[in-house]
């Protein structure tokens, strides 16, 4: 019998990225119920950031996670996360989603200009 193993409704057939996203959405949802002005920051999942000019070249520790784009011109505040360089980083995903997290609370913190630790109580426990 020939044909998918399962329907694309099934987690089985979800992509990394779409796994990924779902991660970044999360952690997302978990931040919106104590800062509801959240719901007014577009969050991006991007594969990687792009680098500045052509001669430009990533140390490996200098590679950033996630990053912001401020609001501007009728353009809500954007918080983007970066895939590649963090599933570089993590082995699983309970890794994988405790990083994203702490990117997301991280770009949070700086967008409202306060520590990650104010953001969520929580930051850097897992």
């Amino acid at each position: 019998m020939r044909g998918p193993i399962a329907p694309p409704q099934v987690p089985l057939a979800a992509s990394r990225g779409e796994v990924f996203a779902d991660l970044v959405q999360d952690s997302v949802d978990r931040l919106e119920r104590r800062w509801p002005q959240l719901g007014e920051v577009d969050f991006l999942v991007l594969e990687v950031p792009r680098l500045e000019g052509a001669g430009d070249a990533w140390a490996d520790e200098a590679v950033p996670l996630g990053g912001i784009i401020p609001a501007r011109e009728g353009r809500r505040a954007r918080v983007v996360v970066y895939r590649r360089p963090v599933e570089i980083r993590t082995k699983g995903r309970e890794e994988r989603a405790t990083l994203v997290h702490e990117v997301v609370v991280e770009q949070v913190a700086e967008l409202l200009g306060l520590t990650p630790e104010t953001v969520d109580p929580r930051y850097g426990e897992d």
